[in-house]
């Protein structure tokens, strides 16, 4: 993959009004599941890791599998870091060959938040490698969805300009975990916000929106969309059924169920993206 190949990739999908799907891997079955729905589906994808994620099974340990299954399956793809919270974090993701970091300083007043983000996108440029932000309120797990703040279109124009940023996580309207009721994306917001940067548009909080709601975000602008909770979701409730229905103690068998439930899952998504 060319170094700039993702910056470029976003870019691409959002002129032509397709998005890529950035999905979260948690162990080697979660990523398993995940390549086998974009090796038959044919289609590029985002394996993306967390903090928590990284401190589970190892930075080196966790991109070597990355690496390794998108050869293994012949997939076009990334590997990103997933809400990077510290300058630190980055810069040991960058020397350990991410493709693509974020650093989430959106909790940050917003002079703060381009100061950090400003840092990141310098030390990035050694790397060739892109760089997401995030502005406005995504609620995280265990954070109020009442609480607003969304993404106001002069100020992402400000923040893109000031940082010189490639993609923007935006607020409007989605949230990270489950949701209480169907989510209300606000498009209206999302095309004035389009029409004011030249960033790459990125969607949190995938998990739950339903089809037409992320196609009609994927025709304003979006062309990056996160997946997460499903994923984690899906195969934990699988296997829980599994383990429930079976005295079976070799997880060589139990696995393989919530496997496929994962790959079915991405594949559903991944027919979601393309324009």
């Amino acid at each position: 993959m060319p170094a700039n190949s993702m910056t470029e990739k976003l870019k691409a999908m959002q002129q032509c009004k397709a998005s890529l799907l950035a999905t979260n891997f948690y162990n080697y079955e979660t990523l398993k599941g995940i390549m086998l729905a974009a090796s038959q589906a044919k289609q590029p994808v985002i394996l993306q890791l967390t903090r928590s994620s990284i401190e589970y099974m190892g930075l080196e340990m966790a991109v070597s599998m990355a690496r390794t299954a998108l050869k293994q399956y012949k997939v076009d793809g990334w590997i990103h870091l997933d809400h990077g919270d510290t300058y630190e974090l980055v810069k040991d993701c960058l020397e350990a060959g991410f493709d693509s970091v974020m650093i989430d300083a959106s909790e940050k007043p917003i002079e703060e938040n381009i100061a950090i983000t400003k840092e990141v996108v310098t030390l990035a440029a050694r790397y060739h490698a892109n760089v997401e932000a995030e502005l406005g309120y995504v609620a995280k797990l265990g954070q109020s969805t009442g609480k607003t703040g969304f993404t106001e279109p002069r100020e992402a124009k400000y923040f893109v300009e000031q940082t010189g940023v490639h993609a923007l996580a935006v607020a409007i309207g989605s949230a990270h975990g489950f949701y209480t009721q169907e989510p209300k994306l606000d498009l209206e917001r999302l095309q004035e916000i389009n029409k004011v940067t030249d960033a790459a548009l990125v969607l949190h909080g995938g998990s739950g929106i339903p089809a037409a709601s992320l196609r009609q975000a994927i025709e304003r602008g979006i062309c990056k969309i996160n997946l997460a909770t499903e994923i984690k979701n899906i195969f934990m409730t699988t296997l829980k059924d599994c383990l429930l229905t079976s005295d079976e103690i070799d997880l060589r068998k139990v696995f393989p169920p919530a496997i496929t439930a994962v790959s079915n899952l991405v594949k559903d998504k991944l027919a979601i993206m393309k324009n």
